[in-house]
């Protein structure tokens, strides 16, 4: 471990210079991927660190997390993204506090999501998360059904989808890896050939973001390469 490494500032500069190592490798602009830290599981201290180093739109994995860490940071004006899977009974908190969520995967939860903006006069920026791993552990709708629910949130209006995001498989085989990232990207081409505005691709975290720049992903997921081990509560 070097100095720089051992420190919040150190990993999320390696971050940064990674990104845009990937980007140069793929022949791509690193202006085009965004880099969203993940701080679900670590403390206000931890983001307020953050904040320090010109951090302002952090990624988090649970409604009741994400509520904590916006009330106690209110006074930093943050953007709260919700990624992971969201319950319907969660859409209240969500409509209050995050101002994006990145994993709407079916319908049930974008009219529960609509009806909750609607009560508090706003609108919201989604993606739509598609499965195109085979795992049955990771969420999303399945490919074949992309373009009839993209059809089918033309009729929420607070709702205004902008993208795809996806988690890959969990392998060490690279090929493997890459191949879900470019479904994504090919089933963002037929979304946009079939008329839907989708031109954000959120894919790519910690173990995987460098595969995913090399396969089109504009936005990158990143919390244990920034914030270090998380110690999760049994």
């Amino acid at each position: 471990m070097t100095a720089a490494s051992a420190t919040l500032a150190g990993r999320l500069g390696a971050v940064q210079a990674s990104i845009a190592a990937a980007c140069q490798r793929a022949g791509r602009d690193p202006a085009e991927v965004i880099l969203l830290p993940v701080s679900k599981t670590f403390g206000d201290d931890v983001v307020r660190e953050a904040v320090g180093l010109g951090l302002r739109r952090f990624g988090e994995n649970k409604a009741q997390e994400l509520q904590a860490k916006a009330t106690a940071l209110a006074a930093d004006d943050l953007a709260w993204v919700v990624i992971g899977h969201l319950q319907t009974n969660k859409a209240k908190v969500v409509a209050q506090f995050a101002s994006e969520v990145q994993s709407l995967d079916r319908i049930d939860l974008a009219i529960a999501l609509d009806k909750a903006l609607q009560a508090r006069g706003r609108g919201m920026d989604v993606l739509v998360q598609v499965k195109t791993s085979p795992e049955e552990t990771k969420s999303g709708i399945a490919p074949e059904e992309l373009l009839s629910f993209l059809d089918d949130l033309k009729a929420f209006p607070s709702l205004r989808v902008r993208g795809l995001m996806t988690l890959a498989e969990a392998s060490e085989d690279e090929e493997r890896v890459r191949a879900c990232f470019r479904t994504l990207y090919r089933l963002r081409d037929r979304a946009r050939e079939a008329g839907h505005a989708v031109d954000r691709l959120s894919m790519g975290m910690s173990g995987d973001y460098a595969l995913a720049i090399a396969e089109g992903s504009t936005e990158v997921r990143i919390g244990s390469a920034i914030f270090g081990a998380r110690a999760y509560k049994p």
